[in-house]
């Protein structure tokens, strides 16, 4: 395990593209599909990372709370299953149900939108205003594995207020921490430092 921090995509950078099929439903989704909403979350998850399972009760908490509220969210995997097989599609599918996820995860299996998202640990947030620009990156909250710190959410559930509500989000955020992406040989981004 490699802990690795977000890359912080610069603030106003537009949502890129993605078409990818979601691993709970089976029907391919887009970007498109979150037209008309005030705000939309793309989070890069793995199954297996320690930082996700750390989380994912938040994840599933956030879901909920913000359901019919405004706000889009979508998961993404993208790592190699060939060498990480815990995050092959069935099993993401799993840990959605396992987790009660009331929103898609989608496998982005030749890793294209993580690169064209700069997408560099699991988690990585982005959060984006309903004209698809980029108005938060960055931790979900202060809590690791083994820091003894409560799972809160507290920094990504902040700027989703403010956004809902319209005030302005503090330019002050703190890199996600998390595993590496597990990259193909020879597909890791020019971003990426292992």
């Amino acid at each position: 395990m490699s802990l690795t921090p977000s890359t912080m995509l610069p603030l106003g950078t537009p949502a890129a593209d993605f078409f990818l099929p979601d691993t709970i439903g089976g029907k391919k989704i887009g970007l498109l599909d979150f037209d008309g909403l005030t705000g939309l979350l793309v989070t890069f998850i793995s199954r297996h990372c320690p930082y996700v399972q750390h989380i994912k009760k938040e994840l599933a908490k956030l879901g909920a709370d913000y359901a019919g509220k405004g706000l889009g969210i979508v998961a993404i995997s993208s790592n190699d299953v060939k060498n990480y097989p815990d995050d092959a599609p069935d099993l993401l599918k799993q840990m959605a149900r396992e987790e009660g996820f009331n929103f898609p995860i989608l496998y982005d299996e030749d890793q294209s939108v993580a690169k064209a998202y700069t997408a560099a640990c699991t988690p990585d947030f982005f959060l984006f205003d309903a004209k698809r620009k980029l108005v938060y990156r960055g931790q979900l909250d202060e809590s690791r594995p083994g820091s003894g710190k409560p799972v809160t959410g507290k920094d990504l559930r902040a700027a989703i207020d403010a956004l809902l509500a319209h005030r302005p989000i503090s330019s002050t955020q703190v890199p996600s921490m998390g595993c590496n992406i597990k990259w193909k040989a020879g597909n890791a981004p020019t971003y990426f430092h292992s």
